[in-house]
């Protein structure tokens, strides 16, 4: 029995190839359940964010509830209340209050 232990041992296993399959199926898996979807839904908030116009009803990454008054390059100015202003950077709004609305109806 040992010797045929000892021969199992000293024959070479040839396994290799499917270490890299197992590997190229792990990097699949991750991109199809990872980052596909992250890149998806980060160039649709940079669509939106885009699309910003004057009057638009926001919501900051802070949880501020704001209409866009102003819109430069980089930057929005934004009415919380009235006469209360706020110059915050576009990439802070993370979402439309209308669309908050659409999904809480679908629950």
């Amino acid at each position: 029995m040992f010797t045929l232990l000892q021969q199992a041992a000293a024959q070479p296993q040839g396994t290799g190839w499917t270490f890299w399959v197992m590997i190229g199926a792990m990097i699949l898996i991750m991109w199809l359940f990872m980052w596909r979807p992250e890149s998806k839904r980060r160039k649709e908030m940079q669509k939106f964010r885009d699309g910003l116009k004057k009057g638009d009803k926001i919501i900051t990454a802070g949880g501020i509830y704001a209409t866009v008054k102003e819109i430069k390059e980089t930057t929005l100015l934004i009415e919380v209340d009235s006469n209360v202003t706020l110059r915050i950077d576009k990439n802070m709004v993370v979402a439309d209050p209308s669309a908050q609305v659409k999904l809480e109806e679908k629950k």
